[in-house]
């Protein structure tokens, strides 16, 4: 009896062992998605910034002259 106590205890133990390795697995598979989401968006987010940059800077340069003069 103590022995078949002991075997079921040692099967449960590498049961919750393999269902949480195979839970460790999937979140860090997750986890990598979403770093990569993560990546992408600060990539988006840099070249949105530098697009509204350069069209500030070419809506500076085309307005030079003031109202006023342009009369």
């Amino acid at each position: 009896m103590k022995n078949f106590l002991l075997i079921g205890t040692m099967a449960i133990a590498i049961g919750l062992i393999i269902f949480l390795y195979q839970r460790l697995l999937t979140t860090e598979a997750a986890l990598r998605v979403a770093e990569q989401h993560f990546t992408d968006c600060q990539q988006v987010t840099f070249q949105l910034q530098n697009e509204l940059s350069e069209s500030k800077k070419g809506a500076a340069a085309t307005t030079t002259t003031a109202p006023s003069a342009a009369r």
